[in-house]
């Protein structure tokens, strides 16, 4: 097989949920124990069959499972092995995975996160292809199968390139509002890369977990940087810009730095080209220019770095101040089986790309864009089911419901709804998207005002408006 990975098993007899790892298409697998709590099967769970109402209120059984991994892979050659940096992980969340037995509803017994990471995948030099997705299988400690979890697509590169970036490369620069991941590495010595991280709200350089960071290029703006402000800006990010790092997962963000290109342990602060995969940098606080982002040992600290004698133009910077940057991907399925007693993995998974509202008022009718769609799937809103036709695997199509039937009476008409949207498997089982859908009102009058004038018309409230996606995690489509 072209695809190079040996099959691992991580000595942990008494951890539950068991995951391999593939790449697409191949038979080869890395296998690993995630750690934490055991996790009942199903069959040992509480048999109950699901209501409509169970969509909202079981939402605290909701259970998740998250893959983070780069955008790029570096190809191995010869006999040496470049395993994947950082290294694909996936945490197990949500108060679903573990229910007290003793009770009809589920309830959370632990709010620790199970972990596991693949460290010794590689890719060989015999494998041609450009691109490749991980596919992750989850499996119970009784071996009953959870699903099937796929990776977005991972670029192969022979190595980071040192060539100015152009658009005809867009896809190897890192652009604003992007996330990314930053390791430190001594020496080019695996066994030393430590990666920067998140521990209860404190920054840390961990060699086991790594954090997603979304970056932020910021305008170089002397007023604001004197209020401490930072102003978001778009575009690819050069060496030379303002930059904020934020964690994806828990929200702490760093102070604003310029991200300097690194040469030979030296930050150069002339230099204005695009920022690129897997390339060497440093960060340098704007609001202190001598001192730069560092690890020391496990901590977070300030550098401060002198001006290299013989060229002004360069800072020398120390081992820990030289980081790798590298784009990531953060993918979340989310599934709630509730107290239903389901044995069938929840696998292939739905995920919806894209809303299109077609019609307005009382015809609307709502075009789901996505992937893995089937026949025996249901669009809901909210905790209603709506009347759903199946077009492809990649398109779903369903009728708009009424916003009365998420509030009695007219005054509902007069405010903005918004409520999420799922997709319900025939036997219960609960896929959570990132979308939602906003009615918002018509600047009308009450109905008997209305009634009076227009002869006793069915009330309309709600009319069409061009559908509007946002970038936040709640994708947002709009009926006005």
């Amino acid at each position: 097989m072209a695809w190079s990975s040996t099959s691992v098993l991580v000595e942990a007899t008494s951890y539950p949920i068991i995951v391999s790892w593939t790449s697409q298409p191949t038979n080869h697998t890395l296998v690993s124990k995630l750690q934490q709590p055991t996790i009942p099967s199903s069959s040992e769970r509480p048999q109950s069959h699901r209501r409509p109402s169970d969509l909202g209120r079981e939402a605290h059984a909701d259970q998740s499972v998250t893959i983070l991994h780069a955008k790029v892979a570096q190809k191995s050659y010869g006999n040496e092995k470049r395993f994947f940096c950082p290294p694909p992980c996936v945490y197990i969340t949500g108060h679903g995975w573990k229910c007290n037995k003793s009770h009809t509803h589920a309830v959370c017994v632990s709010r620790q996160q199970m972990f596991a990471c693949a460290k010794s995948l590689f890719i060989s030099d015999q494998d041609k292809r450009k691109h490749f997705c991980l596919l992750l299988r989850l499996f119970l400690n009784n071996r009953q199968e959870v699903g099937s979890f796929q990776s977005r697509m991972i670029k192969v590169i022979s190595k980071p390139s040192q060539k100015r970036q152009s658009m005809k490369n867009a896809d190897l620069c890192i652009s604003s509002c992007s996330r990314v991941a930053l390791f430190n590495r001594l020496r080019s010595q695996t066994v030393s890369t430590r990666y920067l991280s998140v521990d209860r709200g404190a920054f840390i350089a961990s060699a086991r977990h790594w954090t997603a960071f979304t970056i932020t290029m910021g305008k170089l703006d002397d007023q604001c940087a004197e209020q401490g402000g930072f102003v978001l800006s778009e575009g690819f990010i050069c060496y030379g810009c303002v930059v904020q790092l934020v964690c994806t997962e828990s929200g702490a963000a760093l102070p604003p730095m310029v991200i300097r290109k690194v040469n030979k342990q030296h930050a150069i602060l002339d230099v204005d080209e695009p920022v690129s995969q897997l390339h060497k940098c440093a960060f340098q606080f704007r609001d202190n220019p001598h001192a730069y982002l560092c690890l020391t040992n496990d901590a977070i600290i300030e550098y401060q770095a002198p001006f290299s004698v013989r060229d002004p133009s360069k800072v020398v910077l120390n081992d820990g101040s030289c980081w790798t940057i590298i784009g990531v991907e953060v993918v979340e399925f989310t599934f709630n089986q509730g107290l239903a007693c389901i044995t069938t993995p929840v696998s292939p998974f739905p995920v919806v790309t894209g809303l299109e509202v077609n019609g307005g008022g009382h015809v609307a009718m709502l075009e789901i864009h996505g992937e893995n769609f089937t026949p025996h799937l249901k669009v809901w809103f909210g905790k209603g089911e709506a009347e759903t036709m199946y077009k492809s695997p990649k398109s779903l199509l369903c009728v708009v419901p009424d916003v009365s039937v998420f509030s009695d009476g007219w005054r509902c008409l007069r405010r903005v709804i918004t409520v999420p949207l799922s997709l319900v498997r025939l036997d219960g089982l609960i896929y959570r998207t990132s979308y939602s859908f906003t009615y918002t009102p018509e600047l009308q009058p009450p109905p008997s005002a209305r009634m009076t004038a227009g002869g006793g018309k069915r009330e309309g409230g709600m009319a069409h408006s061009s559908l509007r996606l946002s970038n936040n995690p709640k994708n947002t489509s709009h009926l006005i």
